[in-house]
């Protein structure tokens, strides 16, 4: 089964889900293996379907599964081993974006998936000729290992590196 099949077959049969499709880069026919895989889901009530998302995808194994905190339209963010970006964005249900993360005990791991998140997509845009701050992803990772390892100082916590480990060794190889 492909991942669209079976990103498809995990979500749609959600009550109140209305729609989900393939959408982006990969719909379109100009992706890059870098790409991430987008997925408009079209729901009757948000709020359930929001709610279910992690027990949805659960079996996808997600290293992680979380909400897109600078997203205009709110958007579930999944990274997969492999690894694999997926994200599930509701169209039409915006998102008022979130301050940035204050470093604290309570959201190190969180900022941590968030950053390889992100750092994955920056790649898919590398990878794509797509302009980009900071000068580029080895400069990105290079700058957030020395800034998290403070935090983990200041705050007397590590962060796991299980989704650190998935990601930046995929990294190194040319776009």
């Amino acid at each position: 089964m492909s991942l669209i099949q079976a990103v498809v077959s995990a979500v749609a049969p959600h009550p109140a889900v209305e729609r989900i499709e393939l959408v982006g880069s990969r719909a379109e026919g100009r992706a890059t293996s870098w790409s991430d895989w987008d997925f408009a889901v079209w729901t009757r009530d948000f709020a359930a379907v929001a709610a279910a998302l992690p027990e949805l995808l659960a079996r996808f194994e997600p290293l992680v599964q979380q909400w897109d905190r600078l997203g205009e339209e709110y958007c579930w963010m999944l990274l997969l081993a492999g690894p694999v970006k997926v994200d599930l964005i509701f169209p039409g249900r915006l998102h008022e974006k979130e301050p940035p993360w204050r470093p604290a005990r309570e959201n190190l791991d969180e900022l941590d998936a968030h950053f390889w998140d992100w750092v994955l997509w920056l790649r898919g845009k590398e990878a794509a000729g797509v302009e980009r701050q900071p000068g580029s992803v080895a400069e990105a990772v290079e700058s957030y290992r020395a800034a998290r390892e403070r935090a983990e100082r200041r705050f007397g916590v590590s962060v796991r590196r299980e989704v650190e480990q998935a990601v930046a060794p995929t990294l190194a190889s040319a776009p």
